[in-house]
C-alpha cells in the first residue's frame, strides 16, 4: 500500500489493539518476579521452577508461524480477537494449576493463542501505515505492550506478595477478556480492522501453502539476516534478564512486592524510548540506535553482575530498558519491511525467533543459574549484546 493511499492514521482501532498488545506483554513478563514465589510454592530450585518461562516462550516462538499465514488470508484484527479470548482461558487454567507440570502445560497452551496479538498487530500496522511513519507510529504503539510489561512485573510482586501467585494469572484472564470483547465491537465498526490481505495469500493456494511460504521466506538472504539477529538478541537478553528477579530477591534479601517494583523500571525504560523516539531517530539515525542499544545493554549487565546495592540495580534495570527498545525496535521497523509482499508471515517469522532465542537461552542459562549463580549469566550478555549491536549496524549498510 503506497502512502498516496494510505487513510489517515487509524488511532482508535491502534489504542484498542494496544490493549490486546498490553494484556499478551503482561502475560509474557509476568513469570520473571514469579519465579521465586512458584518455586517456593512447589518446593523446587528457580532454575526448575523456569520451566514455566522455557515453555511459553517455546510455544509462543513455534506457533508464530501458524498465525502469520492464517493472518494474511483471513484477517489479522479478527485473528487477534479469537486469540485474546482463547488467552484469556488459558490464564484461567494457570490460576487453577495444581502443580508446576500443571502450570507449566497451562502456560504453554496460554502461548499457543496469545502468541498472536503482538505479532499480528504490529503486521497490521505495516499494512496501513506509510514506511517514513512507521517506526514512530510503532514506538507509540508499543507503549501499550511496555506498560503490559510494567503490569505483569508489579502486578507478580505486588499481588503475587498479597494475594498468591494464583490471583495474578486470574487478573490477567480478566485483562484478556475484557480486551477481546472491545475487539470484537471494534470490527463490527471500522473497515480497517475487517481488512484481509488476500491478495497475499491467495485462496487456491491454501494455509498449508501458505506456511511452506513462510518457511520459504528463509531463501532471502536479508530474511536470514535479521532473523539470526533477532534470535541472538532473544537468547543472550532475555536468556539473561528472566533470571534478574530471583538474583536480586537472594542477593538484597527484598520481598516479593520489591521485586516486582523494581522490575518495572525496565518498563520505565521503554516507556522513555517511546516518548523520545523522534529526537533519538533525528540524532541518531537506525545504525546509532543500534549500536549505542548494545553497548548500553553491555553495561546494564555489567553493572547487575556486580551491583553492591539495590538502588544501582534499579537504575541499571531502567537504561537497560531504554537500551533494548533502541536496539530492538530498529531491528522490528526492519521486520515488518522485510517481507512486504507477505507482511504477516515474515512478522510472524521475526517473533518465531525472536522467542525461540529467549526459550533457548533460559533453558541453557538455568543449570548456570542453579549451579554457580547469576553473575557468569549475565556477564556472557554484557559480552555478546554490544557485539550484536554493531552486527545490526554493518549489516543496515546493505539493507535492501
Amino acid at each position: 500500500m503506497s502512502s498516496d493511499t494510505v487513510p489517515p492514521t487509524p488511532s482508535l482501532s491502534l489504542a484498542i489493539l494496544a490493549t490486546a498488545t498490553f494484556s499478551s506483554s503482561a502475560s509474557v513478563r509476568v513469570s520473571d518476579p514469579l519465579l521465586p514465589q512458584v518455586a517456593a510454592s512447589f518446593g523446587t530450585t528457580a532454575g526448575e521452577a523456569s520451566a514455566i518461562i522455557t515453555a511459553f516462550t517455546l510455544a509462543y516462538g513455534v506457533m508464530q508461524v501458524f498465525y502469520g499465514a492464517a493472518g494474511d488470508r483471513f484477517g489479522k484484527v479478527r485473528l487477534i480477537a479469537i486469540t485474546t479470548l482463547l488467552a484469556s482461558a488459558g490464564s484461567l487454567a494457570c490460576a487453577l494449576a495444581p502443580s508446576l507440570l500443571a502450570l507449566t502445560a497451562a502456560r504453554f497452551l496460554t502461548a499457543t493463542v496469545s502468541c498472536a496479538i503482538i505479532p499480528l498487530a504490529f503486521a497490521w500496522i505495516g499494512d496501513v501505515i506509510p514506511y517514513e511513519r512507521r517506526q514512530t507510529v510503532l514506538a507509540r504503539f508499543i507503549s501499550g505492550a511496555t506498560m503490559g510489561m510494567i503490569f505483569g512485573q508489579a502486578a507478580g510482586g505486588i499481588l503475587g506478595d498479597a494475594l498468591g501467585w494464583r490471583w495474578v494469572f486470574g487478573v490477567l484472564a480478566g485483562t484478556y477478556l475484557l480486551a477481546g470483547f472491545a475487539l470484537l465491537l471494534r470490527l463490527r465498526a471500522d473497515p480497517l480492522t475487517r481488512m484481509r490481505s488476500g491478495r497475499e495469500v491467495p485462496a487456491t493456494t491454501g494455509l498449508l501453502g501458505a506456511w511452506r511460504g513462510t518457511i520459504g521466506l528463509l531463501r532471502d538472504r536479508w530474511v536470514r539476516v535479521v532473523l539470526a539477529i533477532v534470535a541472538a538478541e532473544g537468547f543472550l537478553f532475555f536468556g539473561a534478564f528472566a533470571y534478574v528477579g530471583n538474583e536480586l530477591r537472594h542477593r538484597f534479601g527484598i520481598d516479593y512486592t520489591s521485586v516486582g517494583l523494581t522490575m518495572t523500571a525496565y518498563g520505565g525504560g521503554g516507556l522513555l524510548f517511546s516518548a523520545s523516539i523522534r529526537h533519538l531517530v533525528v540524532l541518531l539515525g537506525e545504525r546509532g540506535l543500534a549500536c549505542t542499544g548494545g553497548l548500553v545493554l553491555g553495561a546494564t549487565f555489567v553493572v547487575l553482575a556486580l551491583a553492591p546495592a539495590l538502588w544501582l540495580a534499579v537504575i541499571a534495570i531502567g537504561i537497560g530498558g531504554l537500551g533494548f527498545f533502541m536496539l530492538h525496535n530498529t531491528l522490528q521497523t526492519r521486520g515488518t519491511q522485510m517481507v512486504p509482499h507477505a507482511r504477516g508471515a515474515g512478522v510472524a517469522a521475526f517473533a518465531t525467533a525472536l522467542f525461540m532465542g529467549q526459550s533457548l537461552g533460559v533453558a541453557v542459562a538455568a543449570p548456570v543459574i542453579d549451579r554457580i549463580g547469576a553473575a557468569p549469566v549475565f556477564l556472557a550478555a554484557a559480552a555478546g549484546l554490544p557485539l550484536l549491536g554493531i552486527w545490526l549496524a554493518v549489516s543496515l549498510r546493505r539493507a535492501p
